[in-house]
């Protein structure tokens, strides 16, 4: 029997990383905003209150997703598809309902399920902040729902981690949140300082390190650039020390671009903060890679790596899983050289 449309209603934020989102990710939202937001580089919900959501709004959103995915295959099945979700039964079940064209959520779900209903991601900035009864219940709660989740991840602030019982954190893991997101952005303490990130280098350490000892797979985000002129050594030497300490899996390039409106954008207006050139951001990014001693994959994955080699190509893969290290250590380092040679100037992006 169709569901109406209060049954579909859930909500969706705005915010995922690249490599969990797009047609591949079940975009679920666990809180609302940030709980921090006072990154001196983020504008991302700066006009945004934070807030909990509790258990059951969050299984009530779990369930008009599952509604929405059930209604789907029964309509298939009643024009003649068999059950597979497909652009006809999508097309006849906005026919049906149509108020599902301004459904924010419902092309998130019908291309989730596309992709072959793999993965979720848990938003908004900072899951790991709920009380970790509550966040394990309704793991469980979206694991049952959906079986064919093989992967779930979400952003995680290092401070909460840091606070986070040993114990709990390995019952987060075991009740199904695979894989955590780090907002590293420096491992130099005079610059996160600077951008208010309201945690230390060795803060990061403990975090990264308790993570992958509860059996998370832990993805750190850094920022080239974010030290500007002043502190570029400093930030590339000791991120790479930071990055060394913890050895996650995933290690992800976003340099650092001013956002306008933030604190960091302000400074840049009023000289306060001198912005490296492109090609001073890759003498950068060659002092961290030369200083990394991982065995993680270290990814360009986003349009902010923007570096173009001499054929006016763009010098990193953006894939998802970018380069093994150590294998690929020296191929980076030789497209660092590309990129020098070539001569980088700047240019926009689109923020994801």
């Amino acid at each position: 029997m169709m569901n109406d449309t209060k049954t579909y209603n859930f909500e969706t934020g705005v915010y995922r990383p690249p490599s969990e989102g797009g047609s591949y990710s079940l975009l679920v939202r666990f809180t609302r905003n940030c709980p921090w937001n006072r990154c001196g580089f983020c504008g991302m919900y700066k006009n945004e209150k934070f807030e909990l959501r509790t258990p059951e709004e969050i299984k009530q959103d779990i369930d008009a997703i599952a509604a929405i995915c059930s209604d789907l295959k029964d309509i298939s099945e009643q024009i003649g598809q068999g059950g597979k979700v497909c652009h006809e039964a999508a097309v006849a079940l906005i026919n049906k309902i149509p108020e599902l064209n301004y459904h924010q959520g419902f092309p998130m779900v019908y291309h989730w399920l596309l992709s072959g209903a793999k993965t979720a991601f848990l938003q908004d900035a900072n899951s790991l902040i709920m009380k970790t009864d509550q966040l394990v219940n309704v793991l469980q709660y979206l694991r049952k729902t959906f079986p064919s989740i093989a992967r779930v991840t979400s952003y995680g602030r290092s401070k909460t981690i840091a606070q986070k019982k040993a114990d709990e954190l390995l019952a987060i893991c075991k009740a199904g949140l695979d894989r955590l997101h780090l907002g590293l952005e420096s491992g130099d303490d005079e610059v996160l300082q600077l951008i208010k990130k309201g945690v230390t280098a060795e803060g990061h350490i403990k975090a990264g390190q308790k993570a992958l000892a509860a059996g998370f797979q832990v993805s750190e985000y850094w920022m080239p650039g974010l030290g500007g002129k002043n502190l570029w050594e400093n930030h590339a030497r000791n991120t790479a020390h930071v990055l060394n300490s913890i050895n996650p899996h995933y290690i992800r390039s976003r340099p650092f671009h001013p956002w306008p409106g933030t604190p960091m954008h302000d400074a840049i207006q009023n000289n306060e903060f001198q912005m490296l050139s492109p090609d001073e951001q890759l003498h950068e990014l060659k002092l961290t890679i030369q200083e990394l001693d991982v065995t993680a994959n270290v990814c360009f994955d986003h349009a902010g790596n923007y570096w173009k080699d001499r054929h006016g190509s763009l010098l990193f893969t953006h894939s998802y899983e970018g380069y093994k290290f150590p294998q690929d250590k020296q191929t980076v380092l030789d497209l660092i050289d590309e990129g020098l040679k070539a001569g980088n100037q700047r240019s926009t992006f689109v923020r994801l």
